[in-house]
């Protein structure tokens, strides 16, 4: 027989393997071969068989070779056809595929063999066969599919052994959110992971793998949602597939819920489409820490998939591993929520002080914008300003997006008469009068109304409103709103005082002015700067007092705080000291008394420093009582040398029985005397270096050479030099020069 007629096709280049060895070479192959080899013509004459096929089909001695290939297989097994051979007629596909057959051996028993059958690239119509017993084929199949087994368990524990891996001793909670969920994803083989974090009312979106970023997933499912609800009950993983929809769903159009089977129990619920995330098949498993489900981890596919109870085990496995690690991230996300809205409350703070310092109370179009924006950013929900029509009462929004300004079917009591206690917070839901109207005009319908009460005249509100695929407001974010409103109302209420206080100011201004009274034998001179543009009367204040004998009394204070009870308490301390300094109290003593009533005076924890000085012309005598008070400096004329008067007692109004203690010092002609406020040494450069005693004593040796007059203003300008004309606080300074001292009837200096 020749090869050709064998479809054995030669190679072009007979080096590598020679004519002559070619049918030896093919015959080992059909003798190592395990399957049942058969060539046939297009007359379906068998033109070559192995041994295999031989027992396959017994024909035993008489052999295959020469035989019709029609009485090996169905119809008429063992019979050959008296119909022409037609190759299209045989059970069998003739283009590679397999197909089972049925074939009968001698002693009439029938069994299953898988055939494969092809044409050759061959002269003439030569057709290759080869069979195997159906055994064989599912000993094979049930190989392949052990292999594919282990290979997808090994892939399993390796991927759980690196999220293991990953996560030890972690303390990024971006690790857990971001590649653990990609690793989870990679080691089921699925198209993407979800977690979601138990919150006050519900679990809340906090991670997706890569692939579902971009993708519509819901954000929030409350505890009363079929799958969060579902999973709680069942306790451990849920295998679900999402069923697909009816013929009379699909003709509807908008599907507004699916049909769930939960493959483990055969059960099914309908589920919100909007609380579906992109998937068909999925595993959804709770965390649970304690006796609290604390997360949901939810891995899907895009696609129908087979889900398997193993990787069902597996995703309980991994979630019982990661919840110590989850509940320190719930806590560490709180933590960190709490700080974003704390320094969102600092803004608006920093805000509403900046501009309602100089409102008389209202909130300026200009704040409200602005308040919106931080609110909006800050609890990422959409925000609305709310008045309240005072003449229709009738409550409007003012900018209802695509709607323009639309009444609301309430007012702003009656929502609050809703709330125990009436709570400047209002929750809004889907279910409530308000939520109900929102969801009508196509608005988010949940969220809250903040009402602010009355400025200006006018009732201020916002409405906070979010999506209902979206989550409720938590307690932190309603708590920064309630701090929001205390804090408008606060700033609000402190803005209509100062308004009030502005108008108390002016009339202890025009009754307490810092005043020098002609003394004879004296020249003094005061300077007075605030560190407040807008302020009317601080709590620094100075007097010289003309006594009689030939006497006098300078009286220097400061007194704690700012503004009107500053103000009212350096008015009466003046009036205090101008007293008792008629009286010829000694200066000690009218600080003492100071101090009593200082104590009684002040409902607020108001202080006082005070440089108390007699002056006896006649004896050239000062004597004094420093209070707390800088350390007055004695410039001698003589010596041009600078003296510290550092006799000191403790600061008046603060403490009883408080010791009190007279300083002395002989004054001659042309001394001068140099009082002065801790606002003057504390000044501060733009660096943040202090002016200091040191720099004062410098300021006055640099002046004192260009006479006595227009020495404090020169003192004030080298302040304004080194501060850059921005003071801290109030400075005060009084300059008394001594010209006629004892009985000498010494020249007035010039």
């Amino acid at each position: 027989m020749a090869k050709e007629d064998l479809g054995i096709v030669m190679p072009s280049s007979q080096d590598a393997i020679g004519e002559h060895s070619v049918g030896g070479t093919l015959a080992g192959l059909l003798a190592l071969t395990s399957d049942a080899v058969l060539v046939f013509d297009g007359a379906g004459r068998i033109l070559l068989a192995n041994d295999e096929a031989e027992r396959l089909f017994d024909k035993g001695k008489s052999g295959l070779v020469g035989s019709d290939v029609r009485v090996l297989f169905p119809p008429a097994v063992g019979v050959a056809a008296k119909t022409p051979f037609d190759p299209l007629y045989l059970p069998f596909s003739l283009d590679g595929h397999s197909a089972s057959i049925t074939c009968a051996a001698t002693d009439g028993r029938s069994y299953e063999v898988v055939v494969r059958c092809d044409r050759i690239s061959a002269p003439g119509e030569t057709y290759l066969l080869v069979a195997s017993t159906a055994a064989a084929a599912a000993a094979e199949r049930e190989h392949d599919r052990l292999v594919d087994e282990l290979s997808r368990a090994n892939h399993r524990l390796s991927g759980t052994l690196k999220i293991v891996l990953d996560t030890i001793d972690s303390e990024n909670v971006e690790t857990l959110f971001g590649r653990v969920l990609g690793e989870i994803s990679e080691t089921l083989e699925a198209t993407g992971t979800l977690l979601y974090l138990a919150d006050r009312d519900g679990y809340r979106l906090w991670g997706a793998s890569e692939g579902l970023r971009e993708l519509r997933t819901p954000r929030f499912m409350s505890y009363s949602s079929s799958v969060g609800k579902w999973v709680s009950q069942a306790g451990s993983t849920l295998m679900l597939r999402v069923m697909e929809p009816t013929t009379d769903e699909l003709r509807r159009g908008h599907l507004i819920s699916r049909r769930i089977l939960d493959e483990g129990t055969r059960q099914s619920r309908r589920v919100p489409s909007s609380l579906l995330p992109p998937f068909s098949s999925m595993l959804v498993a709770p965390v649970w820490f304690g006796d609290h489900m604390i997360a949901i981890i939810d891995v899907g596919w895009d696609k129908a998939h087979q889900l398997r109870r193993d990787d069902a085990k597996l995703l309980d496995a991994v979630g019982h591993y990661l919840s110590v690690q989850l509940a320190g991230a719930l806590t560490t996300l709180r933590q960190q929520r709490i700080s974003e809205l704390e320094r969102a409350s600092s803004q608006l703070h920093l805000i509403l002080l900046e501009v309602m310092s100089h409102s008389g109370g209202d909130i300026s179009d200009e704040v409200q914008e602005h308040v919106l924006s931080v609110v909006s950013d800050a609890l990422k929900a959409q925000v609305l300003s709310v008045n309240e029509n005072p003449y229709q009462h009738e409550t409007v929004v003012v900018t209802l997006p695509d709607q323009g300004e639309r009444a609301l079917p309430m007012s702003v009591d009656d929502l609050e008469a809703t709330q125990a206690g009436g709570a400047p917070i209002v929750r809004v839901d889907q279910t409530d009068r308000l939520g109900v109207w929102l969801k009508e005009m196509g608005e988010p319908s949940q969220g809250a109304l903040v009402d602010f009460g009355l400025f200006g005249g006018h009732r201020r509100c916002l409405l906070v409103l979010r999506s209902l695929d979206a989550e409720p407001l938590d307690d932190v974010e309603l708590q920064f709103l309630r701090g929001l409103v205390e804090d408008v109302r606060d700033v609000g209420h402190g803005a209509e005082l100062r308004a009030h206080d502005r108008y108390i100011s002016q009339a202890l201004q025009t009754g307490m002015r810092n005043e020098l009274q002609q003394v004879d034998g004296l020249s003094a001179q005061g300077v007075y700067s605030s560190a407040t543009k807008a302020a009317f009367v601080g709590g620094d204040f100075y007097d010289l007092i003309r006594l009689p004998n030939n006497r006098g009394c300078v009286i220097m204070g400061d007194v704690s705080g700012k503004g009107v009870e500053a103000a009212s308490v350096s008015a009466a301390v003046k009036t205090a000291l101008g007293a008792y300094s008629w009286e010829g109290l000694r200066p000690a003593r009218m600080v003492r008394l100071l101090n009593e009533f200082l104590l009684g005076f002040s409902r607020l924890e108001t202080f006082a420093t005070l440089f108390v000085a007699i002056i006896d012309l006649s004896s050239g005598k000062l004597t004094y009582c420093s209070a707390g008070h800088p350390p007055a400096i004695m410039l001698r004329a003589k010596t041009g040398d600078l003296v510290m008067l550092d006799v000191q007692s403790g600061v008046v109004g603060a403490f009883k029985d408080m010791d009190y203690r007279n300083g002395q010092f002989q004054v001659e002609p042309g001394d001068i005397l140099l009082l002065y406020t801790d606002g003057t040494t504390e000044a501060r450069a733009a660096d943040g270096s202090f002016f200091g005693e040191e720099g004062l004593h410098d300021a006055v040796m640099e002046e004192l050479p260009h006479g006595f007059k227009g020495l404090l203003d020169r003192l004030l300008t080298h302040l304004d030099e080194f501060t850059g004309r921005n003071l801290d606080d109030d400075v005060a300074m009084v300059a008394v020069r001594f010209d006629s001292v004892g009985d000498t009837g010494s020249t007035k200096l010039s």
